[in-house]
């Protein structure tokens, strides 16, 4: 493992970003991390995020990497549930989070001081070298909703070599990745496949080109001036480079580009298509899920010949189409996804055994996604089982914020729910029952939303009813508010 890290127009050398990592991994030793505890980060694209990660894995510990966008009581419940032993945070997003109590984790800043919190200055530090050998290594805790309408933390045991191995595999062919590689990742690194990108740069030795956010004609022009060959992409940034003037288009020169992963939800196979004319048969895409890892990769030229597809299965994985009494569906017939990946570690849900139960079956797991094997044994989703919404490759669950809105003034009822977004791939859109007598605007909704959950779970379209459709137990029928959304479209996702 002897990567750099670019950011910012400075390149941290191998020995550079060693001697970080490992000082890192020093401090964090000191305050008590081990094998098996939690490091929250809420810190945002950096080489100092980098450095974090490689340091908490070396010592056995899960790094859980937080949505920055989180306001006060999404970041408070996190750190509750995890047990964190330690928080690292940007200062000014710790500055937002005015009476956030740290539950008995430590708590540093990074990139500046907050009132009562110790800078993150490890290479000040006088701490001894790390005194024990290495942990086996274990996977992130990313932190995925559910039907609760609370974050689950996924916690994973150490990683085999066996499994290391198998990943490493996994590595080459979703990410192309070669110790020569010239990555790029603009993505947040919060999410699980950009932090496993990044994870899987960096052991592999390459070169990793960090920006703290996607900016189109700067992700040609970095590619240009510095030859990249990888990069992290997701369709939403295939959208907006292709929006961009033909001049500046054609301004760049992208032939050093090997090879694009892409993953975090479907692309329009238009986009697909007109990515692939434009930069060369380097598009690839993988479907996933931060419980199971990768299970399908669909190459530039199996893209082409099957639009639409996920992809065949990666080797090792095993996939199967079932019904709901889980048997196995002939090709064509659509069901549930079930996988075995057998490269990761076995998982759970923290506090939430549960909802990990009900996943299972025979062996194999499922995340409630619908979709058929064709006669070459190629999958194409379909829908998805829950509500769940997938908008510019981020997950968000509609019951969390269902909620959030119940419990504002004049609200009798309400349904959040997914609808079709040319960028995003989704949004989201939320019908109001409005109580008895009570005057609400969608404005207000909106408003009432934004000051209580992240922005970008906040609905974009808010419409007020009378009464909701219900079925006869009296559940709100969701779909017959849906259905006129994603009309004439060929896809349900």
């Amino acid at each position: 493992m002897r990567p750099s890290i670019v950011f910012q127009g400075e390149t941290l050398a191998p020995d550079a970003f060693e001697q970080r990592w490992q000082r890192s991994a020093a401090a964090l030793q000191a305050a008590g991390v081990g094998d098996g505890d939690v490091v929250a980060l809420l810190v945002r694209n950096s080489p100092v995020a980098m450095e974090l990660m490689v340091a908490t894995r070396h010592l056995g510990a899960q790094w859980c990497p937080m949505n920055w966008h989180f306001k006060l009581d999404e970041v408070q419940y996190v750190l509750g549930n995890s047990r964190a032993k330690v928080l690292v945070a940007d200062a000014a997003l710790l500055a937002a989070l005015t009476g956030l109590r740290a539950d008995g984790a430590k708590v540093w800043s990074t990139r500046g001081t907050v009132a009562g919190v110790p800078a993150w200055e490890p290479l000040r530090d006088t701490t001894s070298p790390i005194a024990t050998p290495p942990a086996p290594p274990r996977g992130a805790m990313f932190y995925t909703s559910g039907t609760t309408g609370r974050p689950k933390g996924i916690v994973r045991g150490p990683t085999t070599p066996a499994q290391a191995q198998a990943m490493a595999e996994m590595r080459r062919l979703a990410y192309g990745s070669a110790p020569d590689m010239r990555a790029l990742l603009s993505a947040p690194w919060y999410h699980s496949a950009p932090n496993g990108y990044a994870l899987g740069v960096i052991q592999d030795g390459g070169t990793l080109h960090v920006e703290e956010r996607f900016d189109a004609e700067r992700t040609l022009q970095l590619i240009d001036e510095h030859r990249l060959t990888h990069a992290y992409l997701v369709p939403t940034m295939y959208v907006r480079l292709l929006a961009l003037p033909p001049e500046v288009r054609t301004k760049y020169d992208l032939c050093s580009m090997r090879m694009v992963s892409s993953t975090g939800s479907p692309c329009p196979p238009d986009v697909k298509r007109a990515m692939i004319e434009w930069w060369g048969p380097v598009i690839h895409e993988c479907y996933g899920a931060s419980e199971l890892g990768y299970m399908t990769m669909l190459t530039s030229e199996q893209a082409l010949r099957k639009p639409g597809s996920a992809g065949l299965p990666l080797p090792g994985v095993v996939l199967k189409i079932l019904d709901d009494a889980g048997r196995e569906q002939p090709p064509g017939t659509p069901g549930l996804i079930y996988i075995h990946q057998p490269a990761l570690p076995d998982f759970s849900y923290v506090g939430n055994h549960e909802a990990r139960a009900r996943m299972e079956v025979r062996g194999l797991k499922t995340m409630g996604d619908v979709g058929y094997l064709d006669d070459e044994g190629f999958l194409f989703i379909v829908d998805r089982q829950a509500d769940m919404v997938i908008s510019g490759g981020v997950n968000i669950y509609p019951v969390e914020i269902e909620h959030v809105l119940q419990a504002m003034p004049g609200v009798a009822d309400c349904a959040v729910f997914g609808i079709p977004d040319d960028e995003f791939g989704e949004a989201l859109a939320a019908a109001v029952q409005p109580a008895h007598g009570a005057s609400l605007t969608a404005e207000a909704v909106r408003a009432w939303l934004h000051e209580r959950i992240a922005g970008y779970k906040v609905p974009r379209v808010v419409t007020l009813h009378d009464a909701l459709p219900r079925e006869d137990t009296g559940k709100i029928f969701k779909r017959r508010l849906r259905d006129p959304y994603w009309a004439g479209r060929s896809r349900r996702v």
